[in-house]
């Protein structure tokens, strides 16, 4: 059950506000609402399409190579085995 200060999920319907969770208020009693959009569903279609779109842009081999390059470090020790 909501307390002061929660936040409680509604949905419109013909232009008023539904409460979809139960509120333990008395009746008549005075609210202030503040209203915010949900965010909208995950597009995973629009994830799928964009899928090797980046195909002969980018040279993989060079980017693997360059990573691996820069993540070495010039000063450090040789580990003793």
């Amino acid at each position: 059950m909501p307390i002061m200060g929660s936040t409680v999920r509604a949905r419109v319907h013909k232009g008023r506000l539904e409460l979809i969770d139960k509120v333990d208020l008395p009746e008549g009693a005075e609210v202030a609402v503040t209203i915010t959009e949900s965010a909208p569903a995950r597009d995973f279609g629009a994830f799928r399409r964009s899928a090797g779109s980046w195909r002969g842009l980018v040279d993989a081999d060079k980017l693997i190579r360059n990573i691996y390059r820069d993540r070495l470090i010039s000063n450090r020790k040789k580990p003793r085995l």
